[in-house]
């Protein structure tokens, strides 16, 4: 009986071992959530009323019920307080730099683009601007539940520095123009930028490096067509603002038999899986049909496009035909915003607006956009945009406990059309918690507050005075 006892005793430790658990014994991770309403944004949308979420270094371990306690432990155990767990949201579009110029050029300014966004940049930007704005954007980011974020910008390698201290996941691209900028004294100078950028970042965990040619009235062809090839021996991004404003076709200056810019970029050989197209407003049906054979990504910013009077983007026709549509909010210039809390009811409600249905473009379906769809429009969404077991650990909590908050009969609807970026209570991304409780955990505000202070009084009075001119200009043409 005392051989019998011992060989099932060295039975157990073996099978231990292995990695197979006993009744009693538990599977380590490095955090379990527990306590919460788990939006899952999986392939069947399943929501997990009393959910729990396991992580075991960057990535997502298990998703499911109570019952995951009984199989896992942690040292760190979170209790999220019948809050909404969900993946983190994805921003598809943004200038997150220009928060150092959020606010200005309110005036009326019609040419706002080119009378008064270049002219500022031209004079303001430096590479100390750029990284300060980017931290501070990047903290904003976090705080609203923003894990991923898009952008075209300039000096990226500084923009890669902020971000990472904050500790978000970015796809950057570095912009390329046909004219001199603060990272390029040459036009088109942002190609080799980019190609440096790309090499130094290629690997990285959080950062996903890409070109970024401003539009198809900026950058030439050949020159479209050259990072498009570069795009494919490198294999990253190509992100690019098309159709945002009527008529796009007729700043073009190589011949072509393109009525519109998607066809011009298909014609010339560049549309392809790589791009990421931002805004796509005045979209024919013959341009969806293109965007979705070429399988590129969209942009949709409801917000932004709203207040600058550029137009409502077909989104409900490209979403039901399941193209890859995300949300975004466009530089803090044209939206004032970082955070896509706003842009959720936009979302919706321009949609309802335009095609006067009221039916469509429900709260889930926003959500989707939100989260899993703006992994697609990125194509990473084998890596991030939904609580999957084996994909990164980028998870927010919302609380539910605020007077904006209650009741909460639907989550979908509950954030869509009443919670704001205080509601977002933690942030994890990639496996590290970057805010618990609203505070800050890789980075402090305060830190940030004396260069967010000496950037806005430099600036003040030169956007003071190129207001003054801008609208000078303007009364002069009228």
């Amino acid at each position: 009986m005392k051989l019998k006892s011992l060989v099932f005793s060295l039975s157990v430790v073996l099978l231990s071992g292995c990695g197979l658990a006993t009744e009693k014994q538990k599977y380590n991770a490095d955090m379990i959530i527990n306590n919460g309403q788990v939006l899952t944004m999986n392939s069947a949308m399943q929501v997990i009323d009393d959910g729990v979420v396991v992580i075991k270094n960057d990535k997502i371990l298990a998703v499911g019920t109570v019952e995951l306690l009984n199989q896992y432990q942690a040292p760190k155990v979170i209790d999220a307080k019948n809050g909404i767990v969900m993946p983190g949201m994805i921003n598809t579009h943004n200038h997150l730099p220009m928060i150092a110029f959020r606010g200005l050029g309110e005036e009326g300014i019609s040419n706002r683009l080119f009378a008064y966004f270049f002219p500022l940049e031209s004079e303001k930007l430096s590479r100390e601007l750029i990284y300060n704005a980017t931290k501070l954007g990047a903290i904003d980011l976090a705080q609203s539940g923003v894990t991923t974020y898009a952008d075209m910008y300039y000096h990226m390698d500084e923009m890669a520095k902020a971000t990472k201290e904050v500790g978000l996941r970015a796809v950057l691209g570095e912009t390329v123009i046909k004219f001199p900028v603060v990272d390029a004294k040459q036009p088109y100078g942002g190609i080799e930028y980019a190609k440096t950028f790309i090499e130094e970042y290629k690997n990285d965990p959080l950062i996903t490096p890409a070109f970024a040619p401003h539009a198809v009235y900026t950058v030439s062809k050949e020159k479209l067509q050259e990072i498009n090839q570069l795009s494919k021996s490198e294999d990253v991004p190509v992100l690019i603002h098309v159709a945002e404003f009527p008529n796009e076709e007729t700043r073009i200056k190589d011949p072509t038999k393109a009525t519109s810019p998607v066809e011009y970029l298909d014609e010339i050989g560049v549309l392809d899986e790589r791009v990421v197209i931002a805004h796509g407003i005045h979209l024919s049906e013959h341009d969806q049909v293109l965007l979705k054979e070429a399988d590129a990504g969209i942009s949709y910013n409801p917000m932004a496009n709203a207040k600058g009077a550029t137009g409502i983007a077909p989104a409900w026709d490209m979403y039901r035909v399941d193209m890859r549509i995300g949300l975004g909010t466009d530089g803090p210039m044209s939206s004032n915003q970082v955070d896509l809390w706003r842009t959720l009811s936009y979302a919706a409600n321009m949609q309802r607006l335009k095609y006067s249905d009221r039916t469509i473009m429900i709260p889930e379906q926003v959500i989707e956009m939100a989260t899993i769809g703006g992994a697609k429009a990125l194509h990473m969404e084998n890596e991030i945009g939904s609580l999957d077991v084996g994909k990164k650990a980028d998870i927010i909590i919302v609380e539910t406990q605020s007077a904006n908050m209650m009741p909460n009969y639907d989550p979908y609807a509950t954030l869509v059309y009443q919670a704001n970026p205080s509601n977002v209570d933690m942030t994890i991304v990639n496996g590290k918690v970057i805010m618990e409780n609203r505070n800050m955990q890789t980075v402090k505000l305060d830190d940030i507050r004396e260069s967010v202070k000496q950037f806005e009084n430099d600036i003040a009075a030169f956007a003071k005075e190129l207001s003054k001119k801008a609208i000078k200009s303007k009364s002069l043409m009228d």
